[in-house]
Order: C-alpha cells, then structure tokens, then sequence
C-alpha cells in the first residue's frame, strides 16, 4: 500500500500538486500520453526545475497553442467534462477520482451561486489549464500507485481577489464551500494561497487532515507555484511513502438524536450514508424528553466528506441539528491474502501491529458467495478459509 502526504505549508494550487508529484517520481512523459486522451487540441505540458527561496523544485506548465480560438474560457458544464473524462479511456481509479473532484466542485459551485448543479457551467475552473490540473493530479496518484492520500491542514490566506465575477474575500467563496469539514488554518499572506481547484483535489481524495502520518518515505516531491516572494516558499512539498506501524488518522463522528422518524426512514438514511462513502454508520435505540422512544443515528466519515454526510441526515430525517466531533484513530495495517478452500479461493482481511498478526478475517462476501454456490453455511466456508490460513506459508504469519 502506497500513500502521499501533501504538506501545504504555503498554499498549493492545481499545478503545484501536479508538480509535486512528478518531482516524487511520476513520469512526465506517462501524464502526457494521458492527458493526450482528452482531445483537448493544442495543448501541451511541461515541467522545468526552479527555486522558490533558495529550496529547488519543479514548476508544471499547460502550454495552449490554440488559446487564441477561446477555448481556454470556454464555458463547459459538468456534463461537458465528464464527458471528456469518459471518453478519455482512463484507468478505472483515476476516471472515479477525476469525476468525483469535478462533481464536488460544481456542487460547491451550485450552492455558492444558488442553483442546480446541472445549470452550472465553470469558467476558470472549467479552462483547460484546470481541466489538465485535475486530471493529470489523478494520473501520477496512479503512476505512483497511490492507495490513500492525507494533508496538513489547508492554509487559508486574507485580502481580495479578482475572479470572473469582480473582487471577492480570499478564499473565493467556492473555495470557502469546499473546505467545509476540512481542516484548515490561517496563513498571513494577502492572496488565495490555496486555489479553488486545490482544495477540490485535496479535500476530495484526503482522507486525514493533520501532522505527517508514520510513513516509511520512499520520495520526496516539490511542486512550486507562480509567486516568486512572500514569507514562505510558494512551493507544496510531498512525501510518498508506505504506512508506518500503528498508523493513525483523524474522522468525523456524526450523530442526531431522532424520535418522529420509522424504522425504515432510518434504515434508508444509513443505506444512503453509506453509498455516499461513510466509513460506517449506524443507529442506536435511545428515550428522549416525554420518555419518547427514539433512535441516535451516527455516521463516521473522512472530514472532508462531513458536509455531504450532514446533508444526507438533514434530507433524510427530521432532526434539526447534528452533533459533529472530531476523533482521533489507531489504525491497524492491513492487507489482503488469498487462500485456496475446498469452496474456492477467498480473501483474507489481515491486520497487523508491530510486525506482528493481531487478527485475520475471512472476507464476508467472498464466503457467502461460496457458501451459495456450493450449498454449504457461510460460517463453514469461514472455518475452511481460517483453517487454510494458519496452515499457509509461515502458519498465517
């Protein structure tokens, strides 16, 4: 398993983050061929060495000759870059990660703006040069093999800025909507120190906000921005890397307590929360005011996907407020193992803690798929495949 930790210590934008990475190791060369898939004419990527207060990095540049056509302001729905996605042939994770960057900012950029997000059409965010950044950050996670992302707190800076609409308080508000559940902290530099098509990427694939994680760090990447002065280096560093032992991470537990809601409008917010990405939820009997009998529904999930979590409950349910706290988590590192039953072969969970196997677990679908197909219990097929693990190569170890 291969993780990035994205230090923004001054800020970062779409093209910092590409740089960033192809510092670390990914190639320019392979996030060309790539990006060529969009059959956005005229465009053409670089990458040159530079320094940004005496520390060296790589400055990513999108070169479009056909700008003077119009198409670097083209306005393109959601559906228009979906569209290009799709049709790109990408690899299945990075498709999912570039279409699901572009759906949370148009609906950030439909709340901002107060209307559907099908109406919505980008601008700056829907030029090439970002249609590029988005994508080509999705490509080199995937040339680096990168399984789980987490970031320092997101730097917030102050003053005005000019965008399509005039001048407007830094961060934009579609910056402002998409931090919603992250974590952030204040950086004193007058400018947008981190772009709106950043903080999509960032706080879409994060999964932790907070001080570098244990990691074994195979590379380090420096991506530099535009700003040549200021009182840090407009640069974003990343560490690339494999998890340390005892990795840990910070959620979010939500939780509203419910007594006018049917069982079935409970279970449907769960199934809901769920499929939007919630590491678990669930619902648990409780008695309220007036001895009312009444359910306490909870969600855990990444910050950054807190906001669409409480949407969900707010939608689903009638309650009219939603406790939020933040939780720290030791993590067990896990991994996957085959092993061959009389039922077929089936995934084992392991899970480990200072070298050492803490636990091991036939993976539930896999054994009632088996157990189907062959007419036996799913608790049979488990015992057969727990058997053939500590019987494997090392005694399961």
């Amino acid at each position: 398993m291969a993780v990035a930790y994205f230090d923004s210590f001054a800020g970062s934008g779409g093209d910092m983050i590409v740089a960033s990475l192809i510092d670390a190791g990914a190639s320019l060369d392979a996030v060309r061929a790539r990006i060529a898939r969009l059959h956005l004419h005229g465009v053409r990527l670089s990458a040159e060495p530079v320094r940004r207060g005496g520390i060296a990095g790589l400055q990513f540049h999108v070169h479009e000759e056909s700008a003077g056509s119009g198409e670097h302001h083209a306005h393109r729905h959601l559906a228009d870059i979906l569209g290009l996605i799709d049709g790109a042939g990408l690899a299945d994770r990075v498709a999912d990660r570039a279409r699901r960057i572009f759906t949370r900012l148009a609906e950030a950029e439909a709340k901002v703006h107060g209307i559907g997000v099908e109406a919505v059409h980008f601008h700056e965010v829907g030029a090439v040069d970002s249609i590029v950044d988005v994508v080509a950050a999705c490509v080199a996670l995937e040339l680096l093999d990168i399984d789980a992302v987490s970031c320092s707190p997101i730097p917030v800076g102050r003053g005005t800025i000019e965008c399509e609409h005039g001048r407007m308080p830094a961060p934009s508000p579609a910056t402002s909507e998409l931090l919603v559940g992250a974590a952030t902290r204040r950086c004193d530099i007058s400018a947008e120190v981190t772009t709106p098509t950043a903080a999509a990427v960032l706080t879409t694939l994060t999964e932790s906000f907070g001080p570098l994680p244990p990691m074994q760090i195979a590379s380090i990447g420096w991506g530099a921005g535009t700003r040549d002065s200021g009182p840090l280096p407009n640069l974003l560093r990343v560490f690339i890397g494999t998890p340390g032992e005892g990795a840990a991470d910070a959620v979010v537990e939500l939780s509203a307590n419910v007594d006018d809601c049917t069982g079935e409008t409970i279970g449907a917010a769960i199934e809901r929360l769920l499929a939007a990405g919630c590491l678990d939820a669930w619902a648990v009997p409780a008695v309220m005011k007036k001895s009312r009998p009444a359910w306490m529904l909870c969600a855990l999930c990444e910050p950054g996907a807190a906001g669409e979590a409480e949407r969900i409950v707010f939608a689903e349910t009638t309650t009219f407020g939603i406790r939020r706290r933040f939780c720290q988590r030791t993590k067990l590192l896990r991994d996957h193992q085959t092993v061959e039953t009389p039922y077929g072969p089936i995934r084992m969970k392991v899970g480990r803690r200072d070298g050492s196997v803490v636990t091991a677990a036939a993976e539930f679908e896999d054994s009632r798929r088996a157990a189907e197909a062959h007419g036996v219990s799913v608790r049979e097929v488990q015992a057969a495949a727990a058997t053939a693990w500590r019987q494997g190569p090392g005694g399961g170890r």
